[in-house]
C-alpha cells in the first residue's frame, strides 16, 4: 500500500457509476449493490450531494458518499433508511424546505481504509452543508460491531459503551471523532444487515456557522456526554 498514489475526492460523474457498483460489491458482498437507476436518480435530483474518492494512480473509485436534503419534520428517529431515501432513489430530496443534509451512504474500499479517504468524504459533506447554509448533517450510523456484542449487551448499552470510549465500533467511533453526537437508536433501520442486526445510531453534526444553542436536538439522555 505504501507505493500506491493517494486518493482525492470530487463530485460524482455519470461515468463513475460502474465503479461505484463495483465498490458496493466489494464492501457489501452479501447485499444488493446500488443500481444504475438509483445512482442516476441521485445525480439527477441532487448532483452536488454526491461524491467519489478516486485513486490518483488509475482513477478507480475507492470511496463514495451519497446525500440528500430533507425536512426532518417529515421523519422521526425511528424512520428506516428505506423511507429516508425513498427506496434509495432520493426522490424525496427537498431543498426548498429542508435544512438537514441526510448522509444516506458512505463507503471506502477495505484496501484503502486507514488512509484518510473517509475523512476526505466527510469533510466534503461538511463543506457542502456550510456552502448551502444547512443547519446540520444527520445519518444512521450502521453499528457494524454490534453483532459480536449482542449476546451480552442491548444495543443501547453497546452505543453507550462506544460513546464513552469503553468499546470501539468501526463506524460510530470514527463518526464521533468527526464531531457527530448520538441522538437515538433506530431499531430496524436497515434490512438484511447481520453485522448491525438492523440497528443504527441516529447521529448529528451541527453547522457551527448557523446553528444556535436551541438547535441542538434533545436526544436520548443515555447518550449525552458532559
Amino acid at each position: 500500500m505504501s507505493g500506491r498514489a493517494a486518493a482525492h475526492v470530487r463530485g460524482t460523474r455519470p461515468e463513475d457509476l460502474p465503479g461505484i457498483i463495483r465498490l458496493c460489491r466489494t464492501v457489501y458482498p452479501e447485499s444488493p449493490p446500488w443500481t444504475d437507476a438509483q445512482l442516476a436518480s441521485h445525480l439527477r435530483v441532487f448532483p452536488d450531494g454526491q461524491f467519489v474518492a478516486v485513486s490518483g494512480a488509475d482513477g478507480a473509485v475507492v470511496g463514495m458518499a451519497a446525500s440528500l436534503i430533507v425536512l426532518w419534520d417529515d421523519y422521526t428517529f425511528t424512520t428506516t433508511w428505506r423511507e429516508l431515501t425513498a427506496a434509495g432513489t432520493f426522490a424525496n430530496h427537498d431543498p426548498a424546505r429542508g435544512r438537514t443534509l441526510y448522509a444516506a451512504e458512505v463507503m471506502v474500499d477495505p484496501a484503502w481504509q486507514g488512509r484518510g479517504v473517509g475523512t476526505q468524504l466527510y469533510a466534503a459533506r461538511e463543506a457542502l452543508a456550510r456552502r448551502l447554509g444547512l443547519l446540520r448533517i444527520r445519518a444512521g450510523a450502521r453499528l457494524r460491531g454490534y453483532q459480536a456484542a449482542s449476546g451480552s449487551l442491548t444495543v443501547e448499552a453497546y452505543v453507550s459503551e462506544v460513546i464513552h470510549g469503553r468499546r470501539a465500533d468501526p463506524t460510530l467511533t470514527f463518526q464521533l471523532r468527526r464531531g457527530f453526537r448520538v441522538l437515538a437508536v433506530a431499531p430496524g433501520y436497515l434490512a438484511h444487515d447481520p453485522e448491525s442486526q438492523g440497528h443504527a445510531a441516529v447521529i448529528e453534526w451541527l453547522n457551527p456557522e448557523v446553528a444556535r444553542p436551541e438547535d441542538a436536538a434533545a436526544g436520548d439522555p443515555r447518550f449525552q456526554v458532559p
